[in-house]
């Protein structure tokens, strides 16, 4: 059961970690001069748990503020993501 608790905690910290590396790179890709790219990646991300760090370094890299989708999606999205957390870490005895 502990193995269960260990394998969710590094996924969660795993998909965090790469949305908020593609917020990143997105922003030093336009850095230099190329196109933004598009949001598909960047919700993708969000839904399969990395809401909370996206919507993070948006604010702390001050990048893409002006977005109204991201800006409403975004916290939607880490609501659902803890609601799924949260149920994850209650009912993984089941899965025993």
């Amino acid at each position: 059961m502990l193995f269960l608790y260990i394998l969710l905690t590094v996924y969660i910290i795993a998909v965090n970690f790469y949305g908020y590396r593609f917020v990143k790179l997105q922003r030093d890709s336009v850095d230099a001069g190329e196109p933004p790219a598009g949001d598909g990646r960047l919700f993708l991300a969000a839904l399969f748990g990395g809401a909370i760090a996206i919507y993070a370094s948006l604010f702390a890299m001050r990048y893409r503020l002006s977005s109204f989708i991201l800006m409403i999606g975004l916290p939607l999205l880490a609501v659902f993501n803890l609601y799924c957390f949260f149920a994850a870490y209650r009912s993984i005895w089941l899965f025993l």
